[in-house]
């Protein structure tokens, strides 16, 4: 099984909100492990990024309700968190939540013929959810690295973990499992397991 790591939206604009500032470093860290895991045994490892165009040709519905835009192109808040390590990463381009709208994840993944994801950034209840459902959709396997997102509201992320670990059957797991899946896919989850921590995960990072 070949596996992708898709690092999600870890820019500036998404970690305004104190609630996630708070997040910030730790979520980074994660991100940072999951891409050296992957870069080891040279594995595609994709940054994902939200960019619009002050021109209003690529808003959202709520910024044009709203009258407006953000993390455009080339600004502050476009620009990926600091620490991150980014360098040499390829990068894919996105103006809506789901990594697979109006982009070419889809022909990316099967030129490097993954068949299974791992999910990181922010937030858990918007961008890595949308992707992750269209993952699904697109017959791709999904893991959700739980240590390695970030969310503003705890219950609708928890929320939205139940609806994709059981209705989907892509298991959130901690970061130590992140890492031992990367190293082997030999080890790889069944995709059955709840998002729910065991016992032993209980404070472990």
């Amino acid at each position: 099984m070949t596996t992708a790591v898709l690092i999600i939206d870890m820019q500036n604009a998404y970690f305004e909100d104190p609630v996630l500032q708070a997040q910030q470093d730790a979520v980074t860290a994660a991100c940072n492990g999951a891409i050296a895991a992957v870069q080891q045994r040279d594995c595609p490892v994709l940054l994902v990024c939200t960019e619009h165009e002050r021109d209003r040709s690529t808003w959202t519905l709520s910024m044009l309700d709203d009258d407006q835009g953000l993390i455009f192109r080339g600004s502050a808040q476009a620009r990926v968190v600091p620490g991150l390590r980014e360098q040499h990463l390829p990068r894919l381009v996105k103006t809506r939540d789901s990594a697979f709208f109006g982009t070419d994840l889809l022909l990316r993944l099967r030129n490097w013929s993954v068949d299974r994801v791992v999910l990181a950034g922010a937030a858990t209840q918007n961008c890595i959810a949308q992707t992750a459902a269209d993952a699904f959709a697109n017959n791709l396997r999904v893991v959700i690295a739980r240590d390695a997102m970030a969310s503003d509201d705890a219950d609708f992320a928890s929320a939205m973990l139940d609806v994709l670990s059981e209705e989907y059957s892509q298991p959130v797991l901690p970061q130590h499992q992140i890492l031992k899946l990367l190293a082997d896919d030999g080890n790889a989850t069944d995709g059955r397991s709840s998002h729910r921590p065991a016992d032993d995960d209980v404070g472990r990072g």
